[in-house]
């Protein structure tokens, strides 16, 4: 039996820790249960959790002396320093082999170790700037369900955290049985690590001197960046410059970003077919729009309008 121990602490998100529960904790007829999963905490007894109530932890963190896999499913708040019996814990897990595994915020725990310092990890897209911030040594990936290095592993918000999980599992008993396990838990099918976060599309501001804001009104005419700078009267060389040193990308990757995201609106909140969303936000065709919407987001119109179409 592989051992799965989930570090939980006070006060511990409930969805995070059930990704993990369900997935090498449950028990289900016809399913091969190749998992033993506990649960431990720094000092054993009631923790508390989002839900309002408290569980009853039992173990502490000798529990991780003999675990194959740790995980850290949350980290809430994510600025709670690890006490160090927890750090030298996670460390010594690592240094005998354990695999350690983070779930969306639990990401900050495993960065304080310095596991992560010089290598990728993802989080949650609206802790990514964080993330980035407090530890500049980790390469932060928001646009990643998850990131996997094999000894080390992180996922990005909550629904990742299953994502995650089951590519473990896929990794170690096959993909056969990774599929069983998911038609066990109605779950669709596996998506992979590449598929970018689904964020919501932030509201238009008004820096460049309003360029940002003319360009999301004319999303359905044939912007260019030449179009761009000459609004600004610069040279689109200087525009480039703009873009970086503001918003880390150049302007033809941001008028691609916001021509999808429109295209995301409308997928959610109209019946139009993908030849008009196509021409509504400046991508010309249907063949264009699906091209363009999976290299951004993974995925394709279609499956997109069913995940997210607004009732």
């Amino acid at each position: 039996m592989h051992r799965v121990v989930a570090l939980v602490r006070p006060v511990q998100s409930v969805f995070e820790l059930g990704c993990a529960v369900e997935v090498f904790g449950t028990k289900r007829p016809a399913v091969p249960q190749h998992y033993a999963f506990e649960v431990c905490t720094e000092t054993p007894g009631p923790v508390p959790t989002t839900g309002g109530y408290a569980m009853a932890v039992s173990q502490g963190l000798s529990a991780l002396e003999t675990a194959d896999t740790v995980i850290i499913p949350g980290w809430l708040p994510t600025e709670e320093p690890l006490s160090d019996l927890v750090c030298r814990s996670l460390l010594r897990a690592h240094a005998r082999g354990a695999r350690l595994v983070t779930i969306c915020s639990g990401v900050f725990a495993l960065a304080r170790t310095g596991l992560l310092d010089g290598r990728s990890a993802t989080t949650h897209w609206a802790r990514a700037e964080q993330l980035r911030r407090e530890f500049p040594r980790v390469r932060v990936e928001p646009d990643r369900l998850y990131v996997d290095h094999g000894d080390v592993a992180t996922s990005a918000g909550a629904g990742a955290g299953f994502d995650l999980c089951l590519h473990l599992v896929q990794n170690d008993h096959g993909a056969a049985h990774a599929a069983l396990l998911t038609r066990h838990m109605v779950l669709p099918p596996h998506r992979e690590a590449g598929r970018a976060q689904y964020t919501p599309p932030p509201p238009p501001g008004n820096a460049l001197n309003g360029l940002l804001k003319w360009a999301e009104e004319r999303l359905d005419t044939p912007l260019s960046v030449d179009d761009l700078a000459a609004y600004l009267g610069v040279s689109p060389r200087t525009l480039a410059r703009r873009f970086a040193d503001q918003f880390d990308t150049s302007p033809g990757a941001w008028l691609l970003s916001r021509r999808v995201a429109a295209a995301r609106t409308l997928l959610e909140e109209t019946d139009l077919p993908v030849e008009a969303i196509a021409a509504r936000v400046g991508l010309t065709s249907a063949v264009n729009l699906r091209r363009r919407f999976r290299s951004e987001t993974g995925t394709t119109p279609g499956a997109y309008r069913r995940a997210f179409r607004v009732p």
